[in-house]
């Protein structure tokens, strides 16, 4: 019984220790530049600013600047180990606020809503959540 016990807390011990390095983020390039949003744009717009990470895999987004027409993303894939830039369009539909750009098939229109602490993507791909970064 006392091994079990011991061999059981040392799982816990190294899921604790090592988990937290696996999923840890990515180094962020120097050159972002981070622009506050004006404190006169909608908050339902200004939610989008800021950094996330993916709710299913090892996947970042910081939304670096935001104004009503446009956004500058930058988003970390772990495939390729690499940060891509992204200009993006801001429209509102419906009276919700959404950032989207083209990307090259399968991806084509990729769309960003967000929801609270949630910002939901959408492409042709099938997307992803992303949940804001601590």
């Amino acid at each position: 019984m006392k091994t079990i016990v011991v061999l059981a807390v040392s799982i816990v011990l190294v899921s604790i220790f090592f988990c937290p390095m696996m999923i840890a983020a990515p180094v962020i390039p120097s050159d972002i530049q981070i622009v506050q949003p004006d404190p006169s744009l909608p908050k339902e717009l200004s939610a989008f600013f800021g950094r996330w990470e993916s709710t299913q895999n090892q996947t970042f987004l910081i939304v670096a600047k935001i104004n009503e027409k446009e956004a500058l993303l930058y988003y970390y894939v772990p495939w390729g180990d690499s940060w891509h830039v992204h200009e993006a369009k801001v429209v509102k539909v419906s009276e919700r606020y959404k950032l989207y750009y083209y990307a090259p098939k399968p991806f084509g229109t990729v769309t960003f809503t967000v929801t609270g602490d949630i910002i939901t993507v959408t492409d042709g791909a099938g997307g992803d959540k992303f949940a804001r970064a601590r």
